[in-house]
């Protein structure tokens, strides 16, 4: 175990040792990602519909630790013009945002489009286009109409015609110029924590089935809105669709068989289950997983496998249904088949995979639990993928860490180094021959952090939500990932002077942060 350790850290340190030498290439894609629940505010604004995330937290306000919602948030609703500021400022050559289903559907379904909601995202979306700022738009994250959950959301058999129809209300009025276009986001997170789980919205909370059923229509649904844009709008539009999955870096605590193996069926358990039907030769459901599960059913009394199967032209419609692996990647972890296992529901995911998780202590951790800077995991992950499903596409599509408010707003150094981490990962990969097309850091700012409400803050530009115009400011993160994407280099040692950004109009961001003093104030914050 510590030898797999000591081998990661000294990698990291190599990299930096060789930094001069190393260099992102020119088309090499920088941005920043957010979500629309979380940043966007305006919950009810106009015709906009309930979504799930509305529901639950109006309805059961203690499922959030701060007792917080997304009602305003950033606001961003309002303040589209200030984040695209905040993008150009940094030198952004691209910006993952997603749409948020119920505000240019209200119902959830085709039969009525809001006119305001679409007028809203052809502003945001016009705004980046002005800059040179290519959007990157998620369909799905995390956000469902309640109209549709009432209806049974992800377990519906039909819901695969409500989300193609959705998305080609979205390619039809966004298409001409949005060109990079992601189906969901985090297939396990919606699956496993929202159907199998009682972590996210829906809390569904059906612990044998919940995952499996839902990853199932959500793939057929992602397929299904791939071929869409395929057939009826790539000819025209010329852009590229695919999907992201959260593929956070698991290795086996130590050289067993028994524990690579372990190592494996966890893989498979966390982000195989949405990627083998995809990306692989064959398709389907990873075979280990199916026949772990189809043995634990019998046992349990069941008359047949929890896991479904896909038919012969379901598996030919998913396979290949993607022009790019997206990739959520934040941390790492160890996994053994014998040691560290801890009780989960019977049946569930996690009892399924039946395998103990490790993560050594002197990992360098965040204020969220969850996550550590795991030495070289995106190193790991990207090469793994690379080598699995024969050299896809890769884009990193988020990538952040999280600090408390109590942690020092400005002079965020934990988030500065974890970047410089990640990113001499990135260049590692792409020196390993990985098609790595583009890095997105999460967050461009402070936003609603789903059950931690506003307690954990990943933004490169801290927001005052406590302000009457949620005010942005520069982290020092912010200037040292301008500087990456400004000199496509990661250098170790360079340091801002201040934290003062400008634009155009004669406003400017300002922190509390001058030639490397940190003040207490006063700020001075405007664009409107």
């Amino acid at each position: 175990m510590k030898l797999l350790i000591i081998i990661g850290l000294a990698a990291v340190w190599c990299d930096a040792a060789q930094w001069q030498d190393r260099r992102f290439p020119d088309d090499f894609r920088f941005g920043a990602a957010t979500a629309a629940y979380q940043i966007e505010g305006g919950w009810n604004a106009d015709d906009k519909g309930e979504s799930i995330w509305d529901r639950l937290t109006h309805t059961n306000p203690d499922f959030i630790a701060d007792r917080s919602n997304g009602d305003v948030a950033a606001d961003t609703y309002s303040n589209y013009r200030t984040d695209v500021q905040m993008m150009r400022e940094l030198g952004l050559d691209a910006y993952r945002f997603s749409i948020a289903w119920s505000r240019i559907l209200p119902n959830g379904i085709s039969s009525k489009v809001s006119d305001a909601g679409i007028a809203f995202y052809n502003n945001y979306i016009n705004e980046m286009v002005k800059y040179n700022i290519t959007p990157m738009v998620t369909l799905y994250h995390w956000d469902l109409p309640q109209k549709l959950q009432d209806l049974g959301g992800f377990m519906n058999p039909n819901f695969h015609e409500w989300f193609e129809d959705y998305a080609r209300v979205a390619y039809e009025n966004f298409g001409d110029r949005v060109k990079h276009w992601i189906t969901f986001n985090e297939p396990r997170e919606i699956c496993y924590e929202g159907y199998g789980s009682d972590t996210k919205a829906p809390v569904i909370n059906a612990t044998d089935i919940g995952t499996y059923y839902c990853a199932k229509n959500l793939l057929i649904a992602h397929a299904k809105a791939y071929h869409a844009y395929v057939k009826d709008f790539k000819p025209k539009q010329g852009g590229v669709c695919g999907i992201t999955i959260s593929v956070n870096w698991v290795g086996p605590l130590t050289d067993s068989e028994d524990d690579r193996l372990a190592a494996e069926i966890k893989r498979q358990a966390e982000w195989g289950l949405y990627a083998e039907p995809i990306f692989s030769e064959y398709g389907g459901f990873p075979a280990e997983l199916c026949n772990i599960v189809a043995w634990k059913s019998a046992e349990q009394g069941y008359r047949r496998s929890r896991m479904p199967e896909f038919t012969d032209e379901e598996r030919t419609l998913v396979r290949g249904s993607s022009d790019f692996f997206g990739v959520n990647h934040y941390s790492g972890t160890l996994v053994s088949a014998t040691h560290y296992k801890e009780t989960h529901p019977v049946p569930s995911l996690l009892d399924d995979a039946g395998v103990g998780v490790y993560n050594p202590p002197e990992w360098p951790q965040s204020a969220s639990s969850w996550l550590r800077l795991s030495p070289n995991s995106l190193y790991y992950a990207l090469t793994h993928l690379d080598t699995k499903y024969n050299k896809p596409i890769i884009y990193v599509t988020e990538n952040g860490w999280s600090e408390s408010p109590e942690d020092g707003y400005y002079i965020d150094n934990g988030r500065v180094e974890y970047f410089r981490a990640k990113l001499n990962d990135a260049l590692d990969a792409l020196e390993a021959g990985v098609d790595l097309r583009g890095y997105m850091a999460w967050s461009l700012m402070d936003n609603f952090e789903w059950n931690q409400g506003y307690l954990e803050r990943f933004g490169l530009f801290e927001v005052d939500f406590k302000s009457e115009y949620k005010e942005r400011r520069p982290r020092k993160s912010a200037f040292v990932y301008k500087h990456i994407i400004e000199t496509r280099v990661v250098d170790p040692y360079y340091e801002p002077d201040s934290l003062t950004m400008w634009i155009d109009d004669g406003h400017y961001f300002q922190s509390a942060y001058y030639n490397n003093q940190y003040s207490s104030g006063p700020f001075s914050v405007s664009y409107n």
